[in-house]
C-alpha cells in the first residue's frame, strides 16, 4: 500500500509527467487530486487522471513515477460512471502547463454528479465543498444533470431513478 498523497506530491507528479512526456497532450485531474489542489482535503490515496489527448510516452512515465514518487495513479474519470457532459472540456479548469502537457481539473459539474451517483458520505462532503467553494452552482449542477438524464440508460449499473432522487434531494437541501 502506498502512502497518502498531499498537494506537494501532486504538483511534483504534474511537473515530472510534463517533463517525461514525449509530446503534447492534456491531463485532467479528478477526485482527490482536485480536492487537494482546491484545498478541501489534505490527502488522498489515489491520483485519478484522464488523458485526452494522451501525451506520447505518458504510460511509461506513469509506470516509473508510481514507484519513484510512491503514488497510486489510476485512470478514472466521471465519464466512466455517468454520461459524458457535452462541454466538459470547455468547463474543465486549467491548472498549469509543464513541458508540452497541460493540466486541468476535470469539469467540476461532472465530478460532482459522479460523486452523487456513487453517494458515499465522503463523496457527498466533496460535493458540498465543490458548491461552497463556488466551483459550480446548484443551477449548473441541475442543468448538467438534465443534459445527461436521457442517456443514463446507457449505464446499466447505475440506478437512474435513485441517482435522480439523490441529485434532486441534494440540490434542494439547505446544507447542500
Amino acid at each position: 500500500m502506498r502512502s497518502p498523497v498531499d498537494a506537494a506530491r501532486i504538483h511534483r507528479l504534474m511537473r515530472e509527467l510534463g517533463r517525461r512526456a514525449e509530446g503534447p497532450g492534456q491531463i485532467y485531474l479528478v477526485g482527490g487530486a482536485s480536492a487537494l489542489l482546491q484545498g478541501w482535503r489534505s490527502s488522498t490515496v489515489d491520483v485519478d487522471l484522464k488523458l485526452d489527448p494522451e501525451p506520447a510516452g505518458i504510460f511509461e512515465a506513469i509506470a516509473r513515477l508510481k514507484t519513484t514518487l510512491d503514488v497510486n495513479i489510476e485512470l478514472a474519470a466521471p465519464d466512466q460512471f455517468i454520461p459524458v457532459l457535452p462541454d466538459w472540456r470547455e468547463r474543465s479548469a486549467f491548472i498549469d502547463r509543464y513541458g508540452e502537457v497541460e493540466f486541468f481539473h476535470y469539469d467540476f459539474r461532472a465530478q460532482a454528479l459522479a460523486k452523487l451517483a456513487r453517494g458515499h458520505d465522503r463523496d457527498l462532503g466533496d460535493v458540498r465543498a465543490i458548491l461552497q467553494l463556488g466551483l459550480v452552482s446548484r443551477e449548473d449542477l441541475a442543468e448538467a444533470f438534465e443534459s445527461i438524464r436521457s442517456r443514463l440508460i446507457r449505464f446499466p449499473s447505475l440506478d437512474a431513478a435513485a441517482f435522480e432522487k439523490r441529485v434532486r434531494g441534494f440540490l434542494e437541501a439547505d446544507d447542500g
